[in-house]
């Protein structure tokens, strides 16, 4: 018995099948989504959303943060951004977190939900570069 799986973007629906598992970065640690899985919110953090049939990873997203709605037929996620990880371009996102760090380095380091939220984006884009990476090798 599968699960129906969606992947949606701001952009559009990148995903909407069933499969086997999907295993997603939540924010504390990496969660896997079957059939009957108990109902359940989950924030994600950036990072691989791997879709399943049987026991065999079949699909690769990133995914740049946000959440996942879970119950025992259906798992939705709901992406800030969301690619598959083979259209990852390592030199776009090398880029970003190059800004990134340059705006840590200079940010005001008494503004704490600044800091923070630079931080939740250069761990994403990390995320995102090793992913891409993972595609090269």
């Amino acid at each position: 018995m599968p699960i129906k799986v969606e992947i949606i973007s701001p952009e559009k629906v990148l995903v909407s099948r069933d499969v086997d598992m999907v295993v997603m970065p939540g924010e504390e640690g990496d969660i896997a989504a079957m059939p009957e899985h108990a109902p359940m919110m989950l924030l994600l953090r950036g990072g691989i959303v791997t879709l399943y049939d049987g026991e065999t990873p079949k699909e690769r997203y990133f995914v740049g943060g946000g959440f996942a709605d879970m119950t025992p037929t259906r798992c939705t996620i709901l992406a800030d951004e969301a690619v598959p990880a083979t259209e990852i371009s390592i030199d776009e996102a090398t880029a970003r977190l190059e800004e990134l760090t340059e705006a840590w380095g200079a940010a005001d380091k008494t503004d704490v939900a600044r800091l923070e939220g630079l931080m939740a984006k250069i761990q994403s884009v990390q995320a995102e570069i090793d992913a891409g990476s993972g595609n090269h090798s």
